[in-house]
């Protein structure tokens, strides 16, 4: 698999809550551990090593500490990077505050970029895509996936499955993907809110059909996740016994799918695999994925 987007380092500090601040109306955190693992596209680049297959992730970082914690756990977890850097570029990070086993409040640092970064990755892209089955790009919304038309272009006249992790209301640029994965809120501020299931087949017949798409991948939450083909709609119902965190799900989702495909694995079969690695990640905490002895045991 070739993982192409949005990198950022999810970093998390823990603590303990004793007492209300007397500066304001707030809980005061004593912090007493820090946390830090691969978010964004660098997440779903873990999620398909976990798996057993083989991956490479495609990004940009900036030239800063974020960028720098995010090259040492690629490194540590063993997956293989083609990294370019951008000294204006700054690294996403999301910064969480945890207080008795809650989310207390999410800070953010981005910055988006005045240019598109990855446009000077293209040269890389080509070099590497040969020598993978499938392109998966995960994109955030953040600004590295401005060229994604040409790097699908690029993938499907090489023969690669492509698989796009949607973000925004302009789909036209993922034309000619082989799966694209929107959850519902996603997937309704394209399509527009659907009454039933018959509106919601018919909306997504057409966009299939106005962005040759062999197929769409709805996730559903609760309600698990629907596949549309070119036989039709196949319904999965959702298979998470308990949900503690959802942070992260749809990385694992697409990361399955594409790692099942690869593998030559039917994707109407895929999509069954996927959705039970869903429901496995979303009973851990944070940023998280699903190994193959969890997901095959």
């Amino acid at each position: 698999m070739l993982v192409v987007g949005d990198v950022m380092l999810d970093r998390y500090w823990f603590g303990a809550v004793d007492r209300i601040s007397p500066e304001a109306p707030v809980p005061v955190v004593k912090v007493t551990s820090e946390q830090d693992r691969l978010g964004g596209a660098a997440n779903v680049a873990l999620n398909v090593k976990a798996l057993g297959a083989g991956v490479t992730l495609l990004s940009m970082v900036g030239n800063d500490e974020p960028g720098r914690r995010l090259k040492t756990l690629l490194a540590e977890s063993g997956v293989p990077s083609v990294l370019g850097q951008d000294d204006a570029l700054q690294t996403i990070m999301k910064l969480r505050l945890i207080g008795r086993s809650q989310q207390l409040i999410r800070a953010d640092f981005e910055r988006e970029p005045d240019h598109e970064v990855l446009s000077q990755m293209l040269e890389a892209y080509a070099r590497v895509l040969p020598d993978h089955d499938v392109v998966l790009f995960s994109d955030y919304g953040k600004g590295g996936l401005a060229h994604i038309p040409r790097m699908i272009e690029l993938a499907r006249v090489a023969g690669k499955a492509v698989l796009v992790d949607p973000k925004g209301s302009d789909y036209a640029r993922y034309a000619g993907a082989t799966v694209i994965t929107p959850n519902r809120a996603e997937l309704a501020q394209v399509v527009g809110a659907w009454r039933d299931e018959d509106s919601l087949q018919s909306r997504v017949d057409a966009l299939r059909a106005q962005l040759a798409l062999s197929a769409l991948l709805l996730t559903r939450s609760e309600e698990g996740m629907t596949l549309f083909d070119d036989l039709g709609a196949h319904h999965e119902p959702a298979q998470a016994r308990e949900v503690y965190d959802v942070t992260g799900a749809g990385d694992t989702v697409i990361a399955a799918v594409a790692a099942l495909m690869a593998a030559g694995v039917p994707l109407r079969d895929a999509m069954i695999w996927a959705n039970k690695a869903g429901g496995i990640v979303v009973g851990k905490f944070g940023t998280a994925h699903v190994s193959y002895e969890e997901l095959f045991a």
